[in-house]
């Protein structure tokens, strides 16, 4: 039977294997990355081309002065969950019961859970988790959302909801349930919409960063820097399919409408 490795672990076996080539760089996409990569070298720059969290994870010291051989940029989540319930309750405004479905397994998740319930609280909403560790948990949380009755969900990012980004969309279809992602991605192959960075902007600049850093910068001195692009898309397509009427107001905000 082949050898199962969560994320972490599969993780740490990348960034073992980076430094013994060894390396001049290591660039990482997500905490778990940003995490391993950090525990295996305190020599090899590491960029980070996008972490969800940077401060408490044991990645950087702070955002201004990073230290150490670690620094990139933070793709600004926790915030952005909660905002995301509120874009939910815009859309529409009868919803009361909310799902978030995030993989509490990732170190950036339980922020971004407690942002969901702040903003669920402050607009009378009741919100549930539904944590998901692996592709069978997915199908089992659709299963019980569907037996919970819930009017809209939320997603979390991390790597699980996004290597699985078409099969959340098409069970979020199937089961006629309004639903906000994380990433433009999501809304691309037919999720009704999205808040959050822009993540082919944030790799641009991370090219920049490394850029300075392979011309002599200490990752340690260049500060960890915050998105500057951040997304609302919206997908009318799916709207009609769920017989939503996108408010004007929330339709005039969209930095992207697909019809």
């Amino acid at each position: 039977m082949a050898e199962r490795l969560t994320q972490e672990d599969f993780a740490a076996r990348l960034a073992t294997e980076l430094v013994h080539l060894p390396v001049d760089l290591i660039v990482t996409r997500g905490t778990p990355a940003a995490q391993a990569a950090r525990a295996v070298t305190d020599q090899i720059p590491i960029a980070m081309a996008a972490i969800g969290e940077p401060l408490g994870v044991g990645v950087v010291a702070s955002l201004a002065h990073p230290g150490g051989n670690v620094t990139g940029f933070s793709a600004f989540v926790t915030e952005l969950a909660g905002k995301r319930v509120e874009l939910l309750k815009e859309a529409r405004p009868s919803i009361s019961r909310i799902g978030f479905l995030q993989n509490l397994g990732n170190p950036v998740s339980p922020p971004q859970w407690r942002a969901a319930q702040d903003s669920a609280k402050v607009l009378g909403l009741r919100v549930e988790l539904f944590d998901v560790r692996s592709v069978q948990d997915i199908n089992t949380a659709f299963a019980q959302i569907r037996e919970r009755n819930m009017d809209a969900l939320s997603v979390g990012i991390d790597a699980l909801t996004q290597a699985n980004a078409k099969m959340i969309v098409g069970l979020a279809a199937e089961h006629k349930l309004l639903t906000a992602y994380p990433a433009r991605e999501f809304v691309d192959v037919g999720g009704l919409l999205s808040y959050g960075p822009s993540y082919p902007d944030l790799y641009y600049r991370a090219a920049g960063m490394i850029d300075k850093i392979f011309k002599g910068a200490k990752p340690g001195d260049l500060p960890v820097e915050q998105p500057t692009k951040l997304e609302l898309v919206i997908n009318l397509k799916t709207a009609k399919a769920l017989a939503l009427e996108i408010p004007p107001n929330l339709l005039a905000r969209a930095n992207e409408v697909i019809e």
